[in-house]
């Protein structure tokens, strides 16, 4: 539909997923990063009822933006609308709505509807916001497609893990530690190169060479969002050939057993990439091989990190109290 200046489109799939099952997926937010290849970081401003309000980070040629929407929650339908609370120019106002649709018990469809102006109705971005919309939702159609798949057809594949320090120090002094990775060269012996770039405050681009235990070393590339002294959270954007997707995030909260004490954690997501088990395994390893292989050496180094982090902090704390 036109008029003048706005548009009404529309861009569906099929997903072999139930469509309760896709639902839940979309709906709750801490799905996105590993259903959107774009999509680092969601997070939740308000919530109320059936409403909300969300925080999303999402990269862009090549950059980190971020924006609020408002979305509207409906579970017997299997429909959420959306709408973005400023939008970015040339679009004056963009929203939408996710309806998911029952095909089968094994198969469902998935419509993806955007309404949107461009600002002054100018014809000429409204051209380049067709674009941009058409090339956007068939991406991000074929990235729901592929990933539901595999999140409901091949759960072993997923899985999540944490470890948790306690630190006796504050947690400025842990949160500046895991916040100044250019540092981490000098401060983490498992750390070769680090390439740190943060256009924005609290938007990083990380990318690092990390030693193995044999002396080989291998490259990762992570989109990190950091709120000060409490979270950072990250999403690596270049992986190991053993993982399709790795998310994670660093959480500095009080000790309650531990008066001026903190909780240190260290949190990963995984998704392993099948394919590369066997290439990098041998071929007779299999899934679980993989998973506890993927999980020792996340776990290390993160324990490792966590170990120096400790170390600062209480460092630090204990140069102040001389």
């Amino acid at each position: 539909m036109t008029d003048r200046g706005h548009r009404e489109v529309e861009h569906q799939i099929r997903i072999n997923a139930p469509a309760a099952e896709v639902y839940r997926l979309i709906a709750e937010v801490r799905n996105w990063p590993r259903l959107f290849p774009p999509t680092v970081y969601v997070d939740h401003v308000e919530r109320s009822g059936d409403s909300e309000r969300i925080r999303i980070w999402a990269t862009a040629n090549n950059t980190v933006k971020n924006w609020t929407s408002r979305r509207v929650l409906d579970p017997a339908r299997l429909r959420i609308e959306f709408r973005q609370e400023v939008s970015a120019p040339p679009v004056a106002s963009m929203g939408g709505a996710w309806l998911i649709e029952s095909i089968s018990e094994t198969e469902s469809l998935v419509r993806l509807l955007h309404d949107y102006r461009a600002i002054d109705d100018d014809p000429h971005d409204l051209i380049w916001i067709d674009e941009a919309v058409d090339r956007n939702s068939q991406s991000e159609l074929a990235a729901l497609k592929a990933n539901v798949e595999l999140a409901t057809g091949a759960e072993e594949l997923t899985f999540s893990f944490s470890d948790t320090v306690s630190i006796n120090g504050a947690a400025k002094d842990v949160y500046d530690f895991l916040n100044e990775a250019q540092l981490w060269t000098e401060r983490l012996p498992h750390v070769a190169r680090v390439e740190l770039t943060e256009e924005s405050p609290g938007l990083q681009i990380l990318e690092m060479d990390t030693r193995t235990k044999d002396g080989s070393t291998h490259t990762t590339k992570s989109i990190r969002v950091c709120f000060p002294d409490s979270r950072i959270v990250y999403k690596q954007i270049t992986l190991p050939a053993l993982m399709n997707l790795h998310t994670g995030y660093w959480q500095i909260e009080d000790d309650p057993a531990n008066e001026g004490g903190l909780l240190v954690t260290s949190q990963h997501t995984v998704v392993l990439n099948e394919a590369n088990i066997g290439k990098i395994l041998g071929p007779d390893a299999d899934v679980a091989q993989a998973r506890e292989f993927v999980h020792k050496a996340l776990s290390g180094n993160s324990c490792a990190t966590l170990g120096y982090a400790k170390e600062f902090a209480e460092g630090r704390r204990a140069g102040t109290a001389e």
